[in-house]
């Protein structure tokens, strides 16, 4: 399999043929990053179609820092153009009240739960907390770079984390639960 350096050559020597290789290789990572954000397939073909764009045009100053690198700067683009998607058409709410969520003490262990459902639930999330969930646990961002992204605080990017991770910690004990029966 060629390499992401040997990828990026090809790319930066004028082979056309790359560009389709770079597509290929990375669309369906990037689809699924998208969905973890905005859960509807078509609106998330849109946010691929933007994303791939910026990195076709901007790939000549991409920084190559060894193997890995390039999927990671990938994933960046596509997590920022959902979260930009999600800003412009209004699908983040800023609130600083939150509702109260019963308490969950015990985290629930998920091994036995297939991804394609544990993505489900994650997009079963509201908007607000979903994007932060998926920025903190999946994009490993801080709170502080969360709520500048956003144009929140950082005291509600770390509730509106909290409040996801409850909410999802009581959708896999529900679902946990209706597979035992």
């Amino acid at each position: 399999m060629e390499t992401e350096r040997q990828l990026l050559e090809a790319i930066r020597g004028g082979e056309r043929a790359a560009l389709r290789r770079l597509y290929d290789r990375y669309s369906g990572y990037a689809m699924a990053i998208g969905l973890r954000y905005v859960p509807e397939r078509d609106e998330v073909r849109d946010i691929i179609q933007d994303s791939f764009v910026r990195i076709l045009t901007t790939i000549g100053q991409f920084d190559y820092r060894g193997e890995g690198s390039l999927k990671s700067w990938v994933s960046r683009i596509v997590s920022n153009r959902a979260v930009d998607y999600l800003r412009q058409h209004q699908r983040f709410m800023t609130v600083d009240t939150i509702p109260d969520e019963p308490d969950i003490v015990d985290e629930p262990d998920i091994s036995g739960i297939p991804p394609d459902v544990l993505t489900a639930m994650i997009g079963r999330l509201p908007p607000n907390y979903r994007t932060v969930l998926n920025l903190y646990v999946f994009e490993q961002q801080p709170h502080r770079e969360i709520a500048r992204m956003l144009g929140i605080k950082e005291s509600t990017s770390s509730s509106l984390f909290f409040r996801a991770k409850k909410m999802l910690a009581r959708n896999i004990k529900d679902y946990l639960k209706s597979q035992e029966t």
